[in-house]
């Protein structure tokens, strides 16, 4: 174990202003920094062998002092550019191609608001905020060497624009080639947006065991988010005021958003349900500006100037004005068949922030709901499990009360007040299960209808804004596992998450195989595709390292997604769902003859092995993904969530590249059991650090590919032993 250095002495108070000069010039950092140094002695930051932080802290504020601080030494650049995101400030350091996000930020942040609303705060939250900024403020004053690209200063404010660890936020729903094309000029949309590429589905996993249905009769959770990689951090904050959770945080955030403490666990998914809203406005233009019709009335459009500061090529910055519209339904974000379209949505941040810093230091279900009633998760099915034994699956707690004879999936009517939103939903009258009989509760980012088998809510007794999705491969996967299943263990519901079954090509081979067969004799289809009909048929559908039906199944399966991805979306349904339903034989087997080629031209041979194919790489610290068939790489045998794998690996071909890499899914998986003294075991993508250079860049991958969890070193006796280094922020 180090030994702590208690470097407070002038001198060294005097090196560290030195470091930042620039600071030190203000005349406000002596201040500062000896405020800072102040709190830092307060908190310990413990790494143990994997280079995970266990952070303590006198109070709540210095373990978020410290949580944030050893973020920043992990991967400041995620911070940072999480934040550029979250204040619509990333053409600053991105330039004009991020102007259109930017702008679709600012139509809901806006600067001042957001220091109001601090201002306003609980004295509490103020508290924490306050805390997190100087942590990060703390860590630039004594790193240097560490150059942000635009934010050289933390506010305790900005906090408030990133209140909600989801993978992608409400705002991200609005589509930025429709923003581009009101306020700018006209673009179509991108391949992305119109799901013509396989893109992986953004969400996650959860499953709550009930102790009747376990193995020691303690309740258990799967926690499995399907994110971006390298999106989240591992922690663990403690402080002498009761706080002690672990688990996994949003870079730049402090509070664990996936996770547990010492009595209950907590797991995010990505709902399904609609509460993101659009209103179609009638509008006439005036002398004086614009107004709409509301009812039998003519109400104003309001008008607001946005400035964007944008990086030119020459490293100067330049500054975009932009007016933007809203209605009392929200900013406008497009034009459709001549109306303007306002989008609504949840934007409460400082009951956002509350509630997902609470959460975690809720002790069981009656703390939890209590938490739950601030209404301020609007994107997050939740799976609940605690020492109690009890279990629960939760909707979004923002449901606006809307009359369910309108289509909400589509844009209504905003001239009719009858189409307006009523209010929040009661958390009673929410679709949710709480210690369902069953003794089970899942979701798989599909419908609440299938999320405790026989005690499920049933859709006809809910309104239709309740889910506008419907089922996946992943809940029917799920569905096989729990229904009937005793004797759980923590083993056991490790096994369930990296189950290789893919249902979604057991639903949809049979009609490629049907098509074949359907082929007369004289066909030239029916000898060159004899084979690999002959190995898809015979294939168990479970995805493995050697097994070359995988890859044949995934590759024409892609093919498929590229065809039809964009009819799919438009019609809002999942992609193996439309390929059953719409696909004909010809263009099945059209695509069969595709995948065949595909993988004799890049491979040699179309019976190439899965693991020849998908593979985990981590080249550096770029934000942006790229990689290099002639570097090393591991394997990884799981497939995309897409076609029914809980474990997710969300891999395609790069520029340059003939294999598939995988940069989204499966992020961090634990199993937790919640006995008299918690357990848990998990295992991250890639590693803690964003330094290419520490050992714990990628010291995970293996385990991640072989689902092979590790433990979590929750008590201090865990701790002991597994202990790289303690010492104290600036230290």
């Amino acid at each position: 174990m180090a030994i702590f250095r208690h470097a407070r002495h002038p001198l060294i108070l005097s090196a560290l202003l030195l470091a930042n000069p620039s600071s030190a010039a203000s005349g406000t950092a002596p201040t500062d920094m000896q405020r800072w140094q102040a709190q830092a002695e307060r908190v310990t930051i413990t790494r143990d062998d994997w280079g995970i932080p266990h952070i303590k802290g006198r109070s709540d504020a210095d373990a978020v002092f410290g949580m944030i601080y050893a973020q920043a030494e992990d991967d400041f650049a995620r911070i940072e550019a999480n934040y550029l995101t979250a204040l619509g400030r990333t053409a600053e350091a991105d330039g004009e191609d991020a102007v259109w996000a930017d702008l679709r930020q600012r139509l809901f942040v806006d600067p001042p608001t957001l220091k109001a609303d601090y201002a306003a705060s609980p004295v509490w939250l103020r508290t924490l905020m306050q805390a997190w900024a100087d942590g990060l403020n703390y860590y630039l004053a004594t790193h240097p060497q560490t150059k942000p690209r635009v934010l050289t200063r933390f506010e305790p404010w900005m906090a408030l624009s990133f209140t909600e660890g989801s993978i992608g936020g409400d705002i991200e729903r609005i589509s930025l080639s429709d923003l581009k094309t009101f306020y700018g000029r006209p673009t179509p949309p991108t391949p992305e947006e119109l799901g013509m590429i396989p893109r992986e589905p953004s969400g996650s996993n959860g499953i709550a065991i009930a102790p009747r249905l376990t193995a020691n009769g303690h309740a258990l959770l799967l926690i499995n988010p399907h994110t971006s990689f390298y999106f989240r951090s591992e922690a663990q904050m403690t402080s002498d005021e009761g706080l002690n959770a672990y688990g996994a945080s949003t870079w730049g955030q402090f509070f664990v958003y996936q996770g547990f403490n010492p009595k209950a666990g907590w797991m995010h998914t990505s709902a399904t349900v609609d509460n993101v809203d659009e209103f179609a406005e009638r509008i006439t233009r005036r002398a004086g500006g614009y107004t709409y019709r509301y009812g039998k009335t003519s109400r104003p459009v309001v008008a607001n100037t946005v400035l964007l500061r944008v990086r030119q090529p020459d490293g100067t910055m330049a500054e975009r004005s932009f007016t933007t519209y809203r209605t009392h339904h929200g900013p406008i974000v497009a034009t459709k068949g001549g109306k303007w379209i306002a989008t609504a949505l949840m934007w409460r941040p400082v009951p956002a922030l509350e509630q997902s810093y609470l959460r975690t230091k809720a002790t069981d279900l009656a703390g939890y709901m209590k938490v739950a009633a601030l209404k301020a998760n609007s994107s997050n099915d939740t799976l609940f499990a605690d020492s109690k034994g009890e279990i629960a699956f939760l909707m979004p707690q923002f449901m606006p009360v809307r009359d369910d004879r309108f289509d909400y999936t589509r844009p209504v009517d905003g001239s009719d007040p009858a189409t307006d939103w009523r209010g929040l939903h009661t958390l009673p009258s929410l679709p949710s299960v709480l210690n369902p009989r069953v003794g089970w509760a899942h979701n798989t980012n599909d419908w609440p209808w299938s999320a405790a088998g026989p005690d499920s809510p049933k859709a006809a007794d809910y309104p239709r804004y309740m889910d506008q999705v419907g089922g996946n491969a992943r809940g029917v996967h799920a569905d096989l596992l729990l229904t009937g299943k005793t004797g759980w263990t923590p083993d056991t519901l490790r096994a369930a998450a990296f189950d290789p079954y893919l249902p979604a090509f057991a639903r949809l081979l049979p009609g490629l195989v049907a098509a074949w067969e359907a082929l007369p004799a004289s066909d030239p289809r029916r000898a060159a595709l004899a084979d690999p009909i002959a190995l898809l048929k015979g294939w168990d559908h479970r995805w493995a390292y050697d097994s070359t039906a995988t890859s044949l199944a995934v590759f024409w399966g892609d093919q498929l997604w590229r065809e039809v991805g964009s009819f799919a979306q438009a019609e809002r349904l999942n992609v193996p769902d439309y390929i059953a339903a719409r696909v004909g034989q010809d263009a099945k087997l059209a695509a069969l003859s595709t995948a065949v080629a595909q993988l004799k031209q890049d491979f040699g041979d179309w019976r190439t092995p899965w693991k020849d194919i998908n593979r985990f790489q981590r080249l550096d610290d770029s934000i942006a993904p790229h990689f290099d068939d002639a570097r090393a790489s591991v394997p990884v045998p799981f497939t995309s969530a897409q076609w029914g794998s809980l474990a997710s690996f969300g891999a395609k071909p790069w520029p340059g590249t003939k294999r598939y890499y995988g940069t989204s899914g499966n992020s961090f998986v634990a199993v937790v059991e919640f006995g008299a003294r918690v357990k848990a075991r998990a295992v991250m993508a890639g590693g803690q650090s964003g330094d290419v250079r520490s050992p714990h860049f990628a010291d995970q991958i293996s385990r991640y590919a072989e689902g092979r969890l590790r433990p979590v070193y929750f008590h201090p006796d865990e701790l002991t032993g597994h202990v790289e280094r303690t010492y104290r922020p600036g230290n």
